[in-house]
């Protein structure tokens, strides 16, 4: 059982600083999106949402490619503030935010486009401004369909398996999360352990 906690509390504060970065990530760049036009836009939408359709493993390796210490974002760190994010939890929580980000990305660009505009443009007539606008007419308006991602990226973060294995590996208690300790738990033949991760992680 001490395996069985100590991957949920992995898990779960995995997940939960994923969905934290995903939702003002998503709502950042799902406004940007809905709200403006320029050359490339359709093209970043879809790099943007590529990480919804590629295995994870691959995109485990890119952020090896980037984040190791002969990768250029890894190296720099490395030798600028001497941080390591390969094999660490941070390693873990940048794996989950990039397979989940599309999941707020996209709900959140389309509930921003269903905003009736002109409720906004009233706003501008009486004089509110464009932060104004957005807290108290696009964000109330637009919330529903931002939660539904967010809660969809927050299980999606939870189970992640395969690029968090590549960047973070299985270490227990560092960076074993509860799919990874599923997965460990088989290949081991721990039939009951597994039993007893997968229903905790059905659960939550």
């Amino acid at each position: 059982m001490e395996v069985a906690w100590s991957a949920l509390s992995l898990s779960l504060q995995v997940a939960g600083w994923a969905t934290l970065l995903n939702l003002l990530l998503g709502i950042g760049v799902g406004y940007l999106l809905a709200r403006t036009r320029f050359p490339g836009r359709d093209l970043l939408d879809t790099l943007l949402t590529l990480p919804m359709v590629m295995p994870p493993t691959v995109l485990g390796y890119y952020l090896l490619v980037l984040l190791g210490r002969n990768g250029w974002i890894g190296k720099w760190l490395q030798d600028s503030f001497g941080i390591n994010l390969i094999f660490t939890l941070k390693g873990a929580v940048i794996a989950a935010t990039l397979v989940a980000f599309p999941l707020v990305f996209k709900p959140a660009r389309a509930a921003f486009e269903a905003v009736d505009s002109q409720l906004e443009e009233a706003g501008r007539v009486l004089g509110i401004s464009e932060i104004g606008i957005f807290w108290r007419i696009t964000l109330p308006m637009a919330w529903r369909g931002i939660l539904a991602g967010v809660l969809l990226a927050f299980a999606r973060a939870l189970g992640e398996f395969g690029a968090t294995l590549m960047v973070a590996g299985s270490i227990p208690g560092k960076t074993q999360t509860l799919s990874i300790a599923v997965y460990e738990a088989v290949q081991a033949g721990q039939d009951a352990v597994a039993n007893t991760l997968v229903l905790i992680t059905s659960l939550v």
